[in-house]
């Protein structure tokens, strides 16, 4: 069961944080401050939703030089940059490299309010999308070896009779194996299977 969203905050001026702290409290939001990257990093994330609202200018690591560490580390956390330095090419990298918002200082509150929600939101969908793959995979370890095989032909557009022959074996004997494996998929159609197939190809590509 995951817990109440978390918001981190990273600026390295404690008065920021602390306004930033009081801000979203007032909407409810649990918030966590940091005054640089390496304390974000020593931190053990909360099982839930969360984003990061991080500073562009910082002690040590930059925030645009962190935001990509952090992909490096596969810490999947959405980020919403501050800065009161902004340029047009820094935003842009920003953005290109996945941040949800980049955001001038002085800041209009319900433009960070707004960022924070689609942020969470985010956050909250690729939860939500990782346990359904991981119970897409335990279904798929379940199947024998040859309706592992069948149902990725399957998926890949192949027709009955074409994953037969390319098997080498009977055609009524692929349609029980693709017939067993859809129930164990727990697949109500070839379109809910393709899906799932999909899923598990997509989620074992290096990022």
């Amino acid at each position: 069961m995951t817990g109440a969203p978390v918001v981190f905050v990273v600026d390295d001026d404690s008065s920021v944080r602390s306004s930033l702290k009081f801000l979203l409290s007032t909407v409810g939001l649990q918030v966590e401050g940091c005054e640089s990257a390496d304390s974000f990093l020593r931190k053990t994330l909360p099982n839930a939703p969360s984003c990061l609202v991080l500073d562009v200018r910082l002690p040590g690591l930059s925030g645009l030089d962190f935001q990509r560490e952090l992909a490096a580390r596969n810490i999947r956390i959405p980020v919403i940059f501050l800065t009161g330095h902004g340029d047009i090419p820094m935003s842009v990298r920003a953005m290109k490299d996945g941040a949800v918002e980049f955001l001038t200082k002085p800041l209009r509150d319900q433009d960070l309010l707004d960022a924070v929600r689609v942020a969470l939101e985010q956050d909250r969908a690729r939860r939500e999308q990782e346990k359904e793959t991981v119970l897409f995979q335990r279904r798929f370890d379940s199947l024998t070896a040859r309706e592992q095989e069948v149902i990725s032909l399957v998926a890949s557009g192949m027709l009955n009779k074409q994953i037969a022959d390319r098997l080498g074996t009977a055609e009524s004997t692929v349609k029980v194996q693709r017939s067993r494996a859809m129930e164990k998929m727990h697949a109500d159609s070839l379109i809910d299977l393709v899906r799932m197939i999909e899923r598990l190809k997509d989620s074992s590509k290096p990022r």
